[in-house]
């Protein structure tokens, strides 16, 4: 992957243990028994994006649809909810994923709003369709906080990425 424009340093390729075990974490993190939050940001579905965007032939639609599907069930959510939602999310994740990586963090974060509310409308979608009321307008907060988060994570999950592998005065890089 190119780096964004402000870095000048490159990127190791990601371990794939590490890249699963950062979904698991994440997973663990939608199932930390916090109540019902509207507001809650939606770590799978943060996690799931960024992987989508920095790694699309690791990580794809596939997963996302996997991942929605454990948390349907975890959620006791209608079956298809999440996995419909997720694999919305992975689609449009690849399919700007090129263009994201030319942008700084301020930029990126213009371009990942739209996916993350967009997610958040699909479940809100399905949810009304079947019956179910409306939440609240705090659930338009969720998106808003998965945004905030994008460059934490971006630091966080590039972090091992960005070690040299063996520096030496004969590597600079």
């Amino acid at each position: 992957m190119l780096p964004s424009h402000h870095s000048n340093q490159l990127l190791l390729p990601v371990n794939p243990l590490f890249l699963w075990i950062t979904l698991v974490v994440a997973l663990l993190l939608n199932f930390l028994p916090l109540g019902r939050q509207l507001a809650m940001p939606d770590f799978v579905a943060l996690v799931v994006a960024f992987w989508n965007i920095h790694q699309p032939r690791r990580i794809g639609v596939g997963v996302g649809f996997s991942l929605g599907l454990v948390m349907d069930v975890h959620q006791g959510a209608l079956l298809g909810q999440h996995a419909l939602a997720y694999t919305l999310l992975s689609y449009l994740a690849i399919m700007i994923h090129r263009r994201v990586l030319w942008f700084g963090w301020w930029g990126q974060l213009i371009q990942v709003a739209p996916l993350f509310l967009a997610a958040h409308l699909v479940s809100l979608g399905i949810r009304i369709i079947v019956g179910d009321g409306f939440p609240g307008w705090a659930l338009l907060l969720a998106p808003v906080f998965e945004t905030l988060l994008w460059p934490l994570t971006g630091w966080l999950l590039l972090a091992p990425q960005r070690r040299a592998p063996d520096p030496d005065e004969d590597r600079p890089l």
